[in-house]
């Protein structure tokens, strides 16, 4: 909440929750510049994945770069659509953390799958994917970016990718955690592994 007070300290440090001026010098109430601290929230710290420039297009077509994703907790994952082992364990494992969510806590995470292969996975190819999968739901994104984009992103998370075939990947399976300002607070490895502490996460950052 803003603060604000004489610039002469009549009141000597008192303040006031709205714009005036002062009851004793009439002047007007000065913004206090340290409230700003409470602005610090929506800051980007140097460890924020927001800090990526790289643009992206969703499965509806819409570029973003990853700061539009500021504001709810994150939960992101990297696969490929073509992909028949590892990615469908993947996808199974984020809509199980999904139907674990209460509903007064959804609406402040946003679910998050980004291609490794941005050149077979055009957004049209993500919105039929999203849609066979029952993915298309308002907390649901998928992105595609470019090569070096996906790169630069991959080695944020620590994931590692290789392609070896024209369809086929070798890749991580790391689910990974995001707060508000895009702060990773948590990773979880492998596939079908207990997500107790994963949801825990989630919980704690949309109370």
């Amino acid at each position: 909440m803003a603060a604000y007070q004489c610039p002469m300290q009549c009141e000597g440090d008192k303040t006031y929750d709205e714009i005036g001026t002062c009851p004793v010098c009439k002047m007007d109430l000065k913004q206090l510049e340290n409230d700003s601290k409470a602005l610090e929230t929506n800051e980007i710290s140097e460890e924020s994945i927001f800090n990526l420039t790289s643009k992206w297009h969703t499965e509806e077509g819409n570029e973003i770069v990853l700061e539009d994703l500021k504001g709810k907790t994150l939960v992101m994952v990297m696969i490929y659509t073509s992909c028949k082992a590892a990615c469908p364990r993947l996808v199974a494992d984020m809509r199980n953390i999904e139907a674990q969510i209460p509903a007064e806590n959804i609406k402040n995470v946003q679910f998050a799958l980004v291609s490794i292969d941005p050149e077979t996975d055009t957004p049209e190819r993500l919105k039929a994917f999203a849609i066979e999968n029952a993915m298309d739901g308002e907390q649901w994104t998928f992105l595609q970016g470019t090569d070096s984009g996906v790169r630069e992103f991959a080695n944020v998370l620590s994931v590692k990718y290789k392609e070896i075939s024209p369809i086929d990947f070798s890749h991580s399976n790391i689910i990974s955690v995001f707060n508000s300002r895009g702060e990773l607070k948590h990773q979880q490895e492998g596939l079908g592994v207990n997500n107790k502490e994963t949801i825990e996460t989630i919980l704690e950052l949309t109370k």
